[in-house]
């Protein structure tokens, strides 16, 4: 018999799908604009696309077996350890995905002479899959045996069972919070922070000092090169504080868990949680990629040649307000 659903958890599946319906398409949008549009084939946008990539799958995979798991149904060990662990490898995947964007454009200002002899089409490829890999080996970490299997082994033993222990499948049953809380969060989620924090603190110096200064740029007007760079950088730093108020609640949770076990915490507090780590996929779209000229004039000429219609005007991919590296 199927397991009831109560009506918080209708409420929470509800949110769940919203979230969902939200961030597939946005992230979607954003990696058709890359494959449409020429002008951005570069470093920049690969990185970009390849976040879209991560938060797409979040909405499509992540938040299903999300659902499926708050629901609660009786499974294997190991089928639960398999739901449960696609959802490290793609918040690592985005994690590492915004590291990257972080350091281009670090890279941008830094050296804006020798910027596209550095950083490549096929060095950002190889920067993505480099990204991905590590992101497998850190989610699928449990499945090479840093999990809870143990202390459930020593239960259903210690209840008379055999066999391969069948449990109600919940995230904290099958995945360890020394794992989440010593391995995940101080290692691979806080230091990327931490680390893009003074990235982010390094670029606004370094144009700030530009503009003051007044130095040549790559090409054009050091003003206005610099002052596109600046509103870039002011859209990372909404990131940056975007990803730390979605990512930072559920984490510091894990650790009340871990060092203060007898602590209760309201169920309210938790789902809250996992509702912000979940939403900051679909924020991404919103609040990055639509404030690039280039994505906005790409994603109207979307709607235009395939969701009206009549056809649209042909648009510049390339708006003068913009170079093709911004």
């Amino acid at each position: 018999m199927p397991p009831s659903i109560s009506a918080f958890q209708a409420a929470y599946i509800g949110i769940e799908v919203l979230i969902a319906l939200v961030s597939i398409p946005g992230n979607v949008l954003v990696i058709w604009a890359v494959k449409v549009n020429q002008a951005l084939r570069d470093a920049t946008f690969c990185f970009i696309a390849s976040l879209a990539v991560a938060d797409v799958a979040v909405g499509a995979l992540v938040i299903p077996l999300a659902i499926l798991i708050n629901i609660g149904p009786r499974t294997s060990f190991h089928t639960c350890l398999k739901v449960a662990c696609p959802v490290l490898i793609l918040t690592q995947s985005s994690i590492l995905a915004l590291l990257a964007i972080a350091v281009d454009r670090y890279l941008r200002v830094k050296i804006p002479l020798r910027y596209k002899t550095v950083v490549t089409p096929r060095r950002a490829v190889v920067a993505i899959t480099g990204c991905w890999i590590l992101s497998f080996v850190v989610g699928l970490t449990p499945m090479f045996g840093w999990n809870n299997l143990r202390a459930v082994e020593r239960d259903w033993l210690a209840n008379g069972s055999v066999g391969e222990p069948v449990i109600e499948c919940q995230f904290e049953k099958v995945i360890s919070m020394e794992y989440m809380v010593y391995f995940n969060f101080f290692v691979w989620v806080l230091p990327p922070l931490l680390l893009m924090v003074l990235i982010y603190m390094e670029v606004f110096y370094l144009i700030r000092k530009q503009l003051n200064k007044k130095v040549s740029a790559s090409s054009g007007d050091p003003q206005k090169y610099y002052g596109k760079e600046l509103k870039i950088a002011k859209s990372l730093a909404l990131i940056l504080f975007l990803f730390a108020l979605s990512w930072l609640p559920l984490h510091i949770l894990n650790c009340v868990t871990l060092f203060c076990p007898s602590c209760r915490m309201p169920r309210i507090l938790i789902y809250i949680a996992i509702f912000l780590s979940h939403g900051n996929s679909a924020m991404n779209p919103i609040v990055y990629a639509f404030r690039i000229q280039k994505f906005r004039v790409t994603f109207l000429k979307i709607w235009n040649d395939h969701f009206r219609c009549q056809p649209a005007p042909p648009v510049d991919e390339d708006p003068p307000a913009e170079r093709p590296d911004d």
